[in-house]
């Protein structure tokens, strides 16, 4: 029947958790059609309506229901009311009167919704009391719901006057990095930002709260990579249980001075005569470590050790990278590659691989003798450096050998290549001053050095390197003993590397497969690599039942994913913190202008610019729209911000002599300002950054 049939003419009905009132147009057997105040009509359930009245008006009601109900104790009127399941005009009865008015029941209502701790919800408009110790529970939740808000609000406030509460000061780098959203400190901080309409860090940096730009980017790191800390348990390096043979050589490494986990050695055998061997010696901890085992666990977790200017996290324990590093005056367990070379033609005639006790002559250093081996040096006999210079413990000979081969190996992979190779930008050197074998907070001064690609040392390294990842990659791959391999199907403009378990060429380096096994101290890849040649070593034509992964073992694919992740973390890291210590470089020098080439300048993206003997992109800021890459400018450097780790370069001019626009080389694809290109691995040739010289 039609609503002017109705001895009523308005409702008071519930809808998703609230309280509703509105003139009845009409009602059929299950429901009612309802128009609010604000005149909008909605369909009704009959189960929804709770009150049927036709004075006073809806408005009216709500808004004296509204006033009354804060006065209805809940002790009381829990005392009132009935154990059993009860309806809201049960209680108004109860508590106000026999017959209570209109607004008196919805009063009761109300207040019986908005006490949950009092009186459990039962269905539309009934409820039961709760017990009384549940009560008192929700009491005490609730004061203490109260004073913590009454701890945000004042936390909230003094952040806005510029003052970091030392709560939040504790829980700092969690409420930036990984903050915990029902935390109160992370709320006050919120509830700040938007009162003071400033960005969480602007408001932080404002307060006082961030007093390092250098604990800020390492702590985020730690964060996000290590949130246990960088600490290992206790635990007892393992020895190799093999009776291993005594290699009949001496061998050298070559690293920088502060690397401790010395992986690889070069020895060279038959100098004079028609065939030559150059060992390359790979420190062999793969056999005493065991998938699986305590200090395994840790390797595949951490995947890698992480570099940065003054500081590292090594992937294992120090008393196992102590114990099975290639240290001069000892002969050290080693995984050796034996190839042989024709001495005219340097064909390679053979190759062997042996598990053996390698002694080591000497540890040479890049840094102290870079400018001491040189291509003149090496291939003039009668050139001599000055008496005061101190020359390499390896005989000359040797290295120019190993010199001349590097050349040839090059030559012969750029070929296979159909291209030179075209990375010609140098590696920099970080030297942190006064550090006193303390990690690094920010301050030290710091000494930047250039180190060009193509040194005669890194040239003999990153080739041995690349000979022996390849050379066992063929290997594994003929016995049919899965690797984990880096591929790259060509050259073209956005094919990866990719890392896979197939035995696939790599365009980038030249060769028909690569898998990275040289350094298995300082990675997890190459540990795992060096379990499956032990197995290859160890069985020959039945490795692949031996070897710890079998074919299509899942264990190998989670192991890539992860390391590619974890690697990938890595390198941005320390490119981040390269870039941190560049930019103290330049505030410490109080430098104002650099010259830069323009790397990149493109229509609607930002001009970007490579500062002169120093890692760093910035953007160009200003300058005329003629622009062009190649080209060469002066520019007056911005404020530095240490957080966001910027610096803008405001054009001033362009260079005399300027040589004009030239095309991309390799390696430029992926510049930032944010982030240094990673520079290729001296040791690999593949993509992975160096570790920084720093002290």
């Amino acid at each position: 029947m039609g609503a002017w049939d109705n001895p009523w003419m308005y409702a008071l009905f519930e809808d998703a958790g609230k309280f509703l009132t509105g003139r009845v147009l009409s009602e059929a057997e299950a429901s009612a059609q309802v128009e609010l105040d604000t005149g909008k009509r909605v369909k009704v359930k009959s189960a929804q309506v709770l009150i049927k009245f036709d004075q006073p008006s809806p408005a009216d009601l709500m808004r004296e229901a509204n006033a009354l109900a804060p006065t209805i104790e809940l002790d009381l009127a829990w005392e009132f009311a009935p154990p059993e399941e009860f309806g809201f005009a049960d209680l108004a009865r109860e508590y106000f009167s026999a017959n209570p008015s209109l607004v008196q029941q919805a009063a009761t209502l109300l207040r019986l919704f908005e006490a949950p701790h009092y009186f459990r919800r039962a269905g539309r408009g009934r409820f039961k009391k709760a017990a009384a110790e549940v009560i008192q529970q929700a009491l005490v939740a609730i004061e203490k719901k109260k004073q913590q808000l009454a701890q945000i609000d004042a936390w909230a406030l003094a952040l806005g006057d510029g003052q970091c509460p030392e709560p939040v000061l504790a829980h700092l780098y969690k409420i930036l990095f990984k903050p915990d959203k029902n935390g109160p400190e992370y709320k006050a901080v919120v509830q700040a930002a938007r009162a003071t309409q400033l960005p969480p860090l602007a408001l932080l940096q404002r307060a006082g709260a961030i007093t390092s730009a250098y604990e800020f980017h390492w702590q985020r790191f730690l964060f996000d990579n290590f949130p246990k800390g960088t600490q290992f348990p206790a635990l007892q390096a393992p020895s190799a249980t093999d009776d291993l043979p005594l290699a009949d050589v001496q061998a050298y490494s070559i690293d920088d001075s502060q690397t401790t986990e010395i992986d690889d050695a070069l020895s060279v055998q038959g100098l004079g005569g028609a065939h030559i061997t150059v060992g390359i010696h790979i420190a062999a901890p793969g056999l005493a470590l065991q998938p699986g085992d305590a200090i395994d666990q840790i390797g595949r977790q951490r995947l890698s050790t992480v570099y940065m200017p003054g500081h590292k996290i090594t992937m294992l324990p120090d008393a196992v990278v102590q114990h099975y590093t290639l240290q001069e005056g000892r002969a050290c367990p080693a995984l050796s590659l034996y190839v042989q070379f024709d001495a005219a033609t340097l064909a390679i005639t053979g190759s062997h691989t042996r598990l053996e006790q390698v002694p080591i002559a000497a540890n040479l250093r890049h840094d102290q003798l870079d400018d001491v081996v040189t291509a003149q040096w090496l291939d003039d006999a009668s050139f001599s450096h000055p008496p005061s210079v101190t020359e390499p413990a390896m005989p000359r000979a040797q290295l120019a050998f190993l010199h001349r081969l590097a050349r040839h190996l090059k030559a012969q992979r750029e070929v296979v290549r159909g291209k030179p190779e075209t990375f010609n930008r140098p590696d920099y050197n970080f030297r942190l001053l006064g550090l006193d074998g303390a990690p690094p907070r920010g301050h030290e001064s710091v000494d930047i050095s250039v180190r060009q690609r193509g040194a005669a040392l890194d040239l003999i390294v990153a080739e041995a390197m690349i000979l022996a990842n390849s050379t066992w990659g063929q290997w594994m791959a003929s016995l049919g003993v899965p690797a984990i391999y880096r591929s790259q199907a060509s050259l073209a403009p956005g094919i990866k590397v990719r890392m896979g378990t197939k035995a696939l060429p790599h365009a980038g380096i030249g060769v028909p497969c690569y898998a990275w096994s040289t350094s298995p101290l300082r990675r997890y890849t190459d540990l795992v690599n060096q379990w499956q040649l032990i197995a290859c070593v160890r069985h020959g034509a039945t490795a692949a039942l031996a070897a710890p992964f079998k074919p299509k073992d899942a264990a190998l694919f989670s192991i890539i994913s992860a390391f590619e992740e974890t690697y990938s973390a890595y390198n941005a890291h320390q490119a981040s913190m390269e870039r941190f210590w560049t930019l103290q470089w330049l505030r410490q020098r109080q430098t104002q202008e650099i010259d830069a080439d323009v790397i990149k300048a493109m229509p609607g993206q930002p001009v970007l610019a490579r500062a002169h003997h120093l890692p760093l992109v910035l953007p160009i800021v200003g300058g005329p729209a003629t622009l062009a890459r190649g080209q060469q400018v002066r520019l007056r450097l911005g404020p530095i911000d240490d957080i966001s780790l910027d610096v803008p370069g405001q054009f001033v001019s362009l260079m005399e002599g300027n040589p004009g626009p030239e095309p991309a080389t390799e390696g430029d694809e992926e510049e930032s300002t944010g982030t240094i290109a990673i520079a290729v691995d001296l040791n690999d040739g593949d993509g992975d950054p160096p570790a920084p010289t720093s002290t």
